[in-house]
């Protein structure tokens, strides 16, 4: 078992933002990334299977197991039941506790480890002044002929939407804002735009 790799922070391009309750925006890895960090601490040398599954109303529950080196780890995992809007009929079952099965692998890897540093509590401002240097540092440093006049980055992108979250702001008052400063909605803005609103908000 390499430990050390298994505890190893992903990289920012690893990591991905999602909104979550009480609109926070939460930090994930994808699961086939944490796949290939348990194929390399592990050498390929460990199992994953499903113990038992329950199907509800609203959502799929799986409880899996991880085992590596002598060692199981067994945690929960859940997904809601995609339904199609006019019908609500399922779209897909078989999808919904493929990804309940994703989740109840990530969380069990957790377990081992693997991205213990997501849940880290960090100050809320130092945090979004590292993020925003990182970000910001992209664009700086994007490479040969980057001027920052083209379209803003994803991390640029995501980083906005999670700055918007934690001031309150939904995304049509995200919107109003960037058309009123910059004349374009967030999804069209340039990376000198998105720079200069991320330190804008950070500033607030």
């Amino acid at each position: 078992m390499n430990r050390q790799l298994l505890e190893q922070d992903f990289t920012e391009d690893q990591v991905k933002y999602r909104e979550g309750s009480f609109g926070q925006t939460l930090a994930y890895v994808p699961g086939h990334v944490v796949i290939e960090r348990l194929n390399q601490a592990f050498e390929s040398l460990w199992s994953f299977e499903i113990a038992a599954h329950e199907v509800h109303a609203d959502e799929v529950i799986v409880i899996g197991k991880l085992s590596a080196e002598g060692i199981t780890k067994t945690q929960f995992g859940s997904s809601k039941i995609t339904r199609n809007r006019e019908t609500g009929e399922m779209v897909s079952l078989a999808d919904d506790l493929k990804a309940a099965t994703t989740d109840a692998l990530k969380k069990c890897a957790t377990l081992f480890g693997v991205g213990l540093h997501l849940y880290a509590d960090k100050p809320a401002i130092q945090a979004a002044d590292t993020e925003a240097k990182k970000v910001n540092g992209d664009v700086n440093h994007s490479g040969k002929g980057s001027n920052g006049n083209g379209r803003l980055t994803s991390k640029q992108h995501s980083f906005l939407l999670k700055l918007a979250n934690e001031k309150g702001m939904t995304r049509k008052e995200l919107n109003d804002k960037c058309v009123a400063t910059y004349g374009a909605v967030i999804d069209f803005l340039t990376r000198q735009h998105a720079s200069s609103l991320i330190e804008n908000m950070l500033a607030q």
